[in-house]
């Protein structure tokens, strides 16, 4: 047989595996009805029904805005042929499209407060950073000593409280919270129990109470992490949606650096009437910028997909108006979230949504996917120098504020290198960013390690050690910094997207705790080199299970995504198996190769498709 007759066999066996497996999925009609359910209705009938929704919601008044909002809602981008609209109503929406960050001043106040929030989450990360450079002695676990080996659990069991309590209880309380107190009530009380616990942190005289104090404080964590990113994209006019929920990660990254500052702020305070007056001060500090969003949360509009599903609709538009520029663009979107809050109850009508997670196999492949960037963000070790940088930088021979200020060095090449993300994670893709930056990752953090080998009391020594932890931040912050929760927001279909997320952020949060509890213990048992060896091999794991289990779902509409995670996962593994040696030759030697079939369907294929819709949750 010739080599061509076999490539065309191999094909064929593949695609035919592809086609067995696809006919199950019934994902794509409820996924092209949720990408815009006013497909294909007629003008004169989508004007009616939109008169119909105005007269019968409280807001006929605006009849003639939401006639011709409808119509805009079908199809955004083809207004300019619309005769029912008048030359300002098109200017509006040119310009619009032209000037996409020329929103109304409300808008970007709801930003900077969501922006604030992530950054509480960052501080809430890191603080404890500077201050496990103290409170284990005054507290009575000591990290050397007779009792090292237990009381470096214990250190981890309280420095991973948080996320024990995010993981397990924490972001699941988010779904029931959103529902009866809405995005800015469960903003408020997640922003309250932040403050109140940080706090409480302070106060605290034994490490057990440090214990509860922590447990606690991940119930403002967890539903703060779920539902702001949504609030944002439900509020935000799709032209800068995505933009928006990418600052979630990049001002996270801004608190952990601002946690470190704080670490360093506060150093040298001193009590003789407080003992350990400083650790209390870097633990409470946190408090601070969630009582800010505590007294300003209510001043922003609530989302007005919240407010449709409580049938509040006069609110809903007032909510809107404040967002919006004008009365067509706040019909327009108003309209179009009520439809497809329709659509959503009529497709989710007697399905069990998260068993749909692990039993249908399109559902099941972004599953695992998800799992994977979401379990290996925790276990590529960063989360290790955010929350121990200073034990690690001690250990190296720094002094305490040697340690901190080399802390906050990390915690701003963390903040400084997400920016590239907002540019490479939409052009060179997210798979292609993991791929290149976990090898960087594991062999910087080998440097790391290594590192401790150089003798004591050199500079050498103090200088490779910072030199391989800020290299692995450059290359960790534009990868697996901002891809886990930007890939797992579009990899599930639309109708189970909110379950899915929910899922991937408590493996988040849950494996973040297995390694806020493990590694001290990791740290004395294996040492720095060992130590930071294990989570290089990691690293070289994570790039193992993203080449072969994690397809590439950059600009993608929905059609194309249900295609790319509708290939049988052997498929997919083998293909890429094939494709490794390939692109080594290609992108490393730059030798000229023979290019493999395409994988998928829609690679060169040209045809109607449909993407994920604005206010539907996660974008």
């Amino acid at each position: 047989m010739s080599i061509e007759n076999e490539k065309g066999s191999v094909k064929r066996e593949s695609m035919s595996d592809y086609s067995k497996e696809i006919r199950h999925i019934d994902n794509n009609v409820a996924n092209v009805k949720l990408a815009n359910p006013l497909t294909g209705i007629p003008h004169d009938q989508l004007m009616d029904d939109a008169s119909t929704f105005a007269k019968s919601h409280g807001l006929a008044h605006l009849e003639q805005e939401f006639r011709k909002g409808a119509l805009v809602a079908q199809d955004p981008t083809a207004f300019e042929s619309l005769t029912q609209l008048d030359e300002s109503d098109k200017a509006l929406l040119r310009r619009e499209l032209t000037h996409r960050w020329a929103q109304p001043a409300q808008l970007y106040y709801l930003v900077i407060l969501c922006s604030l929030s992530a950054a509480v989450q960052g501080m809430d990360e890191s603080v404890i950073n500077g201050a496990n450079l103290f409170f284990p002695d005054q507290l009575g676990i000591p990290q050397t000593g007779p009792n090292a080996s237990n009381n470096q659990w214990i250190l981890g069991l309280v420095n991973g409280a948080p996320y024990l309590c995010c993981g397990l209880i924490g972001c699941w309380l988010s779904a029931p919270m959103n529902k009866y107190l809405g995005r800015r009530g469960t903003i408020f009380i997640s922003a309250f129990v932040s403050f109140i616990t940080c706090i409480w942190q302070g106060l605290t005289n034994t490490w057990w109470h440090l214990f509860i104090a922590r447990f606690i404080l991940g119930f403002g964590i967890g539903p703060k992490s779920s539902t702001v990113p949504v609030y944002a994209a439900e509020c935000a006019p799709p032209a800068i949606r995505g933009a928006l929920v990418m600052m979630w990660q990049m001002w996270t990254a801004f608190g952990i650096m601002v946690g470190t500052v704080m670490s360093l702020a506060f150093y040298h305070v001193e009590s003789t009437t407080v003992h350990g007056l400083n650790w209390r001060l870097m633990l409470g500090s946190a408090g601070v910028p969630a009582l800010i969003i505590m007294s300003q949360v209510y001043f922003c509009p609530e989302s007005p997909r919240w407010l449709i599903g409580k049938g509040r609709y006069d609110k809903a538009f007032e909510s809107l108006m404040r967002l919006r520029k004008s009365p067509l663009q706040a019909a327009r979107d108003l309209y179009y979230i009520h439809v497809l809050l329709e659509a959503e109850k009529e497709i989710q009508t007697g399905r069990n949504l998260f068993l749909e997670l692990f039993t249908v196999p399109r559902n099941r492949r972004a599953t695992l996917a998800s799992t994977i960037v979401m379990f290996m963000q925790q276990f590529c070790g960063v989360n290790v120098i955010a929350y121990y940088s200073s034990n690690i930088f001690s250990q190296a021979n720094f002094t305490n504020i040697q340690a901190l200020l080399a802390s906050w060095g990390f915690g701003m090449l963390n903040w400084v290198f997400a920016f590239p993300a907002v540019w490479t994670i939409d052009t060179f893709g997210r798979r292609n960013l993991l791929l290149t930056t976990f090898p960087l990752m594991a062999l910087f953090l080998l440097v790391t390690g290594f590192s401790f080998y150089i003798p004591e009391h050199t500079d050498a020594r103090i200088a490779v050690v910072a030199l391989g932890i800020y290299l692995f931040t450059m290359a960790y912050s534009p990868g697996e910094g901002p891809v886990p929760f930007t890939y797992s927001a579009e990899a599930f279909p639309l109708y189970v997207r909110d379950v899915g997320m929910a899922w991937a952020t408590s493996v988040l949060w849950f494996f973040n705790f297995i390694v806020a509890i493990t590694f001290p213990r990791l740290l004395g048992a294996f040492q720095p080199q060992g130590a930071f060896g294990w989570y290089a091999g990691w690293n070289i794991i994570g790039f193992v299970l993203i080449l072969l289990f994690l397809p590439e779902t950059k600009a993608l509409s929905l059609e194309e995504l249900d295609q790319v995670f509708s290939v049988p996962t052997h498929v997919h593994a083998s293909y890429q198996l094939k494709a490794l040696p390939r692109n080594i030759k290609k992108y490393v030697f730059r030798m000229d190769v023979e290019p493999l079939p395409p994988l998928y369907e829609h690679e060169g294929a040209i045809g109607e498709k449909h993407y994920a819709p604005g206010g539907a949750g996660h974008a």
